[in-house]
């Protein structure tokens, strides 16, 4: 097993670069880049110096400029101006010399800071990671606690009316897009037309300092409610129809046949011998179903409630061509989503000891 970890490790490094050479080259022909953004800022009249501030070796002293005497506004930006600008940015540098310096740095945790914030891009993705873990984890746990013990009752009355009505509601739920159901929650319960049951934006409250331990898990709950009703809602069907599928596979096996015949009570048959073989796939899948909640559809629950996350933050980067965000927080993410394929594989062994991927063809 060492062998094998060893070498899905090893195999992490051409994938996270080849996500890196793919992305770094569509991003050489994508129109708008940093430059372009701030040159658009500067000759529309708005305050760009403010808006660019800090950015280290790449963006950093980009501020500077606003006590240059060389911008002359509507009259046009001098040359010598824009060429400073580059330097600051580091896209005087071909790009080749550009990609390995950054993939030099990313190696070492370096990461730069944004462009356009006075901030490191690894503080800036720390502190936009806890609405993001919020949201992930807790929709991801109750739609585990809710589709296992349906998926089980679905498979051993399958076929009957509860199995037929609860598919279909499940259908419906898969078939509703999550930004329409987030705005059906916020219309019914967040002051919309009808009750104002949930706060209509945030993750905490505006006193939430002030509060005691157990005001602050309350409050944190009834914030985080609506948005994780909203990003769970599509969970339900995969999970549900997967859980279902892996008991009606080990029902119909043999063994469960001969433990039935020895006597045995129904519960002890299911939950003594068809839980652990069926629940493997299901179980061992949670890796993969938490890093598609993470990642997945988070933008829009996240503009819609007002929660400042990765997903709203992944945007703006891309809208405002802030390339150290972007490329970050997909080294990070990348990086985060192949070690989770490793933990999920790790889990099968640990479900079922039997499974070797040492040994298989």
């Amino acid at each position: 097993m060492g062998a094998y970890i060893l070498r899905r490790l090893l195999l992490i490094i051409p994938t996270l670069f080849g996500i890196m050479v793919i992305n770094f080259v569509l991003t050489q022909f994508v129109p708008g880049g940093p430059i372009e953004q701030v040159l658009a800022r500067l000759e529309g009249g708005g305050d760009a110096f403010q808006t660019i501030g800090g950015g280290g070796d790449a963006g950093g002293g980009a501020q500077d400029f606003a006590s240059d005497e060389r911008y002359v506004g509507s009259r046009g930006l001098p040359p010598e101006f824009i060429a400073d600008l580059e330097r600051q940015f580091g896209f005087d540098k071909p790009p080749l010399e550009r990609f390995l310096t950054m993939m030099w740095n990313y190696l070492q945790f370096d990461f730069g800071e944004s462009y356009f914030r006075s901030i490191s891009v690894v503080d800036l993705v720390l502190e936009k990671m806890p609405v993001s873990i919020s949201l992930g984890l807790w929709s991801t746990l109750i739609a585990y606690m809710v589709s296992i013990p349906l998926g089980i009752r679905k498979a051993v009355r399958d076929g009957s009316s509860f199995d037929t009505w609860t598919s279909g509601a499940i259908i419906i739920a898969y078939a509703i897009p999550g930004f329409l159901f987030a705005i059906l929650l916020l219309v019914l319960f967040a002051g919309g037309s009808y009750w104002q049951w949930f706060p209509l934006r945030g993750l905490t409250s505006d006193n939430w300092d002030q509060l005691s331990l157990w005001g602050k898990v309350v409050d944190y709950f009834w914030h985080i409610t609506l948005p994780v009703l909203a990003s769970t809602i599509s969970a339900f069907a995969t999970l549900t129809l997967l859980t279902k599928n892996s008991f009606l596979e080990e029902i119909r096996k043999q063994y469960v046949m001969t433990a039935r015949a020895k006597g045995l009570s129904e519960s002890r048959v299911l939950y003594g011998h068809v839980f652990r073989n069926a629940m493997l796939i299901v179980i061992a899948s949670f890796p993969s179903v938490f890093v598609s909640v993470f990642f997945g559809g988070s933008l829009i629950i996240e503009t819609i409630f007002s929660l400042d996350g990765l997903g709203r933050l992944g945007f703006e980067a891309a809208v405002a061509r802030d390339y150290p965000v972007i490329f970050g927080t997909l080294f990070v993410f990348g990086l985060m989503g192949l070690l989770m394929g490793i933990l999920a594989d790790l889990m099968y062994i640990w479900i079922d000891p039997r499974i070797d991927f040492e040994t298989r063809g």
